[in-house]
């Protein structure tokens, strides 16, 4: 069943406008949930978002507002791969367009959810990984590539725990070189700490055999949906492919479930091919721009 509302319904809240109890209710049951659209999220990674809400909150999307030279626009916010429209019925196209007519900014660059498709926005890769077969048959799935790697990792005795404290997290995350333009300190430390606190992630660490930390995880946990978030390794763990042992672990803990692996992206071909090796397939998401200049965010 689709919700196909009248246009005069769709309605722009400013910040201080919205009841943030309706709205978690509604992402909490919504069919296309995702941790990001939640209040405590958003307030983290867009404090000034805004709004459009349907009847009295039946289908909400969030509006991430940032404000430059006296001039407010929509930017997607970092740590934030999908936003869009949700709602507990899925939403036909006609309600999608509706909404984004009522946008009341010129300028936006959105990434909308897997679930919104607009046939005419650009479509942007994710790797899913469906948990619900057995562990041994998932393996069967995994690359060659990838059952070497986790087999090396076996022989080097790397041990994988899932109960790294925020504090050991976030100072092995930001004490490790990285080849990336890293996030804000504060937004990362943000987003690990309240989500520990709301048992909406967990942490996870490989260690050597002489128990020493050389790759972490934080895999955030949104209904049925584990996501592949913040993953780190210093130079040990890269030579080992640490990594690897971490999301065969998750893996092999949740087989049989039915939850997703949502690795989150990656345009770049390197780390697509990684997720691909697990078996992961590809479940695009949409992104809808106006009047944004290209490959700038912020």
């Amino acid at each position: 069943m689709y919700i196909c509302l009248k246009l005069q319904l769709v309605k722009y809240f400013r910040h201080h406008e919205i009841d943030f109890e309706k709205w978690d209710n509604c992402i909490e049951n919504a069919c296309n949930s995702l941790i990001y659209a939640k209040s405590w999220y958003l307030h983290i990674v867009s404090p000034q978002w805004e709004a459009l809400i349907v009847g009295n909150y039946e289908v909400v999307m969030p509006l991430p507002k940032k404000k430059k030279y006296g001039i407010s626009y929509l930017v997607q916010p970092i740590l934030t791969q999908q936003l869009g429209v949700f709602s507990e019925q899925k939403i036909h196209e006609t309600l999608l367009q509706q909404c984004i007519s009522k946008i009341p900014y010129w300028s936006y660059c959105i990434n909308l959810n897997s679930e919104n498709c607009i046939e005419k926005a650009l479509k942007l890769p994710n790797y899913e990984l469906d948990l619900q077969k057995n562990y041994e048959e998932l393996f069967q799935k995994f690359s060659q590539n990838t059952q070497r790697n986790i087999a090396k990792t076996e022989k080097l005795e790397i041990v994988i725990k899932d109960n790294l404290l925020p504090n050991d997290f976030l100072d092995f995350y930001f004490s490790t070189e990285k080849t990336y333009s890293e996030p804000s300190k504060n937004i990362v430390s943000q987003l690990v700490y309240t989500g520990f606190e709301r048992k909406e992630l967990s942490l996870w660490g490989a260690y050597n055999a002489e128990n020493k930390l050389i790759a972490a995880l934080c895999l955030l946990h949104s209904h049925n949906r584990l996501i592949y978030f913040l993953p780190v390794s210093n130079e040990e763990g890269k030579k080992t492919s640490a990594m690897f042992a971490i999301i065969n672990e998750i893996i092999k803990k949740n087989a049989a479930t039915n939850c997703v692996l949502d690795f989150e992206g990656s345009r770049i071909e390197g780390i697509a091919r990684l997720y691909q090796g697990f078996g992961a397939q590809l479940k695009p998401y949409f992104q809808i721009r106006r009047l944004r200049p290209k490959n700038i965010f912020g």
